[in-house]
Order: C-alpha cells, then structure tokens, then sequence
C-alpha cells in the first residue's frame, strides 16, 4: 500500500497540514459546482432538542442550556450513591476527571503518559472522562482503565500512515472528494477496538455512575456537540456501536482533510442527516461547560468530597520561534497555527479558572521543551514511539503534572520555509 506523501496531521503539530488546506482555499472556486449528494439536514430549530437512537439524552450542547448536562451529572452522583447504599453517613470516594485534548500524532503523548501511570500505582478511576479528536481515540480506552493500556499502546505506536489513511489525488479530490483523504483505513481500526465487547463494558461504567464523553462539531449549525457514549451503550439500541463508531470518526476528521462524518435522524416522519467533523474545529480540550455550576449539583450525600480535574494536552505550551519567510503559504501557515495554539490554551484557561470557581484541585500534563524528537512525516512510528516512551517515563518518575497553566516560553528559532 503506498505511504502517503502529505501531511494530515493536526495543524500545529505537523505544517503540511496548512499547507492543504490554504491550497484548499485556493481551489474553493473550482469544487463549487461539484457537491456530493447527501440528505438535508434537519431544521435547525428542531435540531437541539433531536432524539438520536430515540435518546434524549444521547447528545448535549455546551453551548446551550446547562440544564441537559446538569440533570446527567446529577444522574450519575445518584448512581453512585446507590452503589454505597449501605455505608450510611460517609462521603463518597474523591473524585476524579479527564480531559484529552486534540493533537493528531502527538496523541502518543497521552497514551504514553496513561500507561506510565498504570505502571506507578497512582492512576485513579475516573468518574468523568472527555476527549477531543486524537483524545477521542484515547478515551474509551482511558475510561475503561488499565486492562486496556496494551490496545492504547498498540494504538499509538503501531500504526503507520497507510494504516489510518490513504492519499486522494490532489486534483481529483477537489472536483469530486469531500476530503483529500480516504480514513477507510481509520474507520477499520476504530471497528476492530472498539467492538461490542468494549461498547457493553461502557455500559457497565455508565451504570454504576461514570460518564464518557465525545466531542464532535455540527458543521451544519456550527457547534460543538458533546455525546454521551455511556447513554447510548446502555440503550441497547442495535445501532448503538454503529454510532459510537461514528462519533469516534466524526472526532478525528479534520475538516477538508478527512471527510466529514453523516449521522442520520428522524424529524417529523422524514430522514435527515448532520454532518460532523473533528471535535477540535470547536474546541480542543473541554470538561463542562463554565455555565454548569458544579456546587449547584450535590448527590446523595451533601458532604465533602475531594475533586480533581486532570489535563492532557496532546501538545505543547511553549511556542517554537521562527524566522517566517515572506510568502503567501508561511505567513497564512504560520497564522492558523498561532490560532490553533492558543485556542488550545484558551481552552485550558477556561478549565482552570472554572476549577477554581468550583473548588476542584487542577492538573496539567503536556510536551516539555525537554522533548526534541522530529517527525520525518505525519504518524512516523519512530516519532510516536519516542514521545509514547517519553510520557511513560514522566509519569512513572511522577513529573507528568503541574496544578496551574503555565506562562508561555519560547524554544529557539528555526527558519519557516
């Protein structure tokens, strides 16, 4: 199978990836009149409040309303509380919470740095995890704990670039493509690791008071979409895994570059479909929503209850200068990946401060400027294996964390061609 020749990994992570998609740009005016059939999407209206698989639940807009999310987190303080019906008057256990952020290969990092923990004795079991894109794939796997730590490396330092994706003619796939990128080779991992037995394993942890959470964008309205992978393993919808897969897809598609993922649904007696793309298009890292207010939701048991949030960020903090050469392609380049960076950080930010408001402990994992290993391509196994044995490292030594964002700095510059 031929090795691909361009990058697709995220922007900011691995340059070629600007570099199509302002080529795509470029080329917009000619793909114009060569659309590709689909089903029109449901009425933007009645899109929020959509059923998907009969489930009112299986979905929730951060963007929104927090009552949705906030009855689910409620739902599962209960459930736990259940589960310890019989220890009358103690707390429950502390409470823990990841975030996996986006980051295309560099999502090496946060399988590394989980099965580093593993190996130190000091992973907890999470209540709540998310992840964004690269983390999406990260996260079932996180969720359902150690016993999965094999599948997450193999995952992260096995693969090769045919085995994820394969290269559409440039030309050919802008007249006739939605993507420059076939993820057939994607979809088939994701179909192998995440089976029915993983799915039924969720639904185990959604029962007793866990959730797991997906982000994806609606391309059609313009907003992220959180899903509730525990709610629809638990439906026993024979659809289910079909979906799930979906949703891992959507969240790793990045827009132009992989093809956009079509969920179908039902509104008013008719089909429809909702097209969505890599969670990271609206955000890169996300645990709940600023306008969920965590000291408003008590569980069975209105006492004390240790809390931490954990980050993973598939990526770095500081910044590598450049001396950026006055062209079309390295200015724009150079620009978006600005963006992407610091709306990563953003996103961070906003999960600290909304820690603090609530009263959580805050950690943050991410690439140190002590890493210098260099991709020969995007998804070079080398490179993966190096930064996989990296985080493990970190995390067995135990200085994988901090408990506040950092300021930025700066590595050396280096040309920008």
């Amino acid at each position: 199978m031929p090795r691909p020749r361009r990058s697709f990994a995220r922007a900011g992570a691995c340059p070629g990836l600007l570099r199509v998609a302002l080529a795509l740009l470029l080329l917009l005016p000619l793909a114009g009149c060569a659309g590709i059939l689909r089903l029109d999407a449901p009425p933007a209206e009645a899109t929020v409040d959509l059923p998907v698989l009969g489930l009112p639940n299986a979905r929730f807009w951060p963007d929104g309303p927090p009552e949705p999310l906030q009855r689910e987190v409620a739902l599962m303080l209960a459930r736990q509380g259940a589960l310890q019906a019989g220890a009358a008057g103690r707390a429950l256990p502390p409470a823990h919470f990841l975030a996996l952020s986006g980051g295309g290969d560099n999502g090496a990092y946060g399988a590394g740095l989980l099965t580093g923990w593993t190996a130190s004795g000091t992973r907890p079991r999470f209540d709540i995890v998310t992840g964004i894109s690269a983390g999406a794939l990260i996260a079932p796997f996180a969720f359902l704990g150690p016993d999965y730590d094999p599948q997450l490396r193999e995952v992260f330092t096995e693969m090769a670039p045919p085995d994820l994706i394969l290269l559409r003619r440039l030309p050919v796939a802008v007249l006739f493509n939605d993507s420059l990128a076939d993820t057939s080779p994607l979809l088939r991992l994701i179909q192998r690791h995440a089976d029915g037995a993983m799915l039924a394993a969720i639904a185990r942890e959604y029962a007793e008071g866990r959730l797991l959470l997906i982000g994806t964008t609606n391309l059609d309205l313009q907003r992220p979409v959180v899903w509730n992978i525990g709610a629809i393993a638990a439906s026993g919808h024979p659809d289910a895994l079909t979906l799930f897969r979906k949703i891992l897809l959507a969240s790793a598609s990045i827009p132009g570059a992989f093809p956009p993922v079509l969920v179908d649904v039902e509104y008013a007696g008719r089909a429809f479909q909702e097209m969505h793309v890599d969670g990271g298009a609206a955000a890169q890292v996300f645990l709940y929503p600023p306008s969920l207010d965590l000291r408003g939701v008590t569980g069975p048991r209105r006492m004390p209850r240790p809390r931490t949030i954990w980050v993973i960020r598939n990526g770095r903090i500081d910044i590598e200068g450049a001396s950026v050469s006055r062209g079309l392609f390295s200015i724009a380049r150079r620009s978006i990946a600005t963006l992407l960076h610091f709306s990563g950080v953003g996103d961070i930010s906003r999960i600290y401060l909304t820690a603090q408001r609530d009263g959580i402990d805050f950690r943050l994992s991410y690439i140190g400027s002590n890493f210098a290993a260099e991709r020969r391509e995007p998804f070079d196994q080398r490179f993966m294996q190096a930064l996989f044995d990296y985080a493990e490292a970190k995390a067995r030594a135990g200085t994988a964390w901090v408990a506040a964002p950092p300021t930025a700095g700066t590595r050396p510059a280096t040309a920008d061609r």
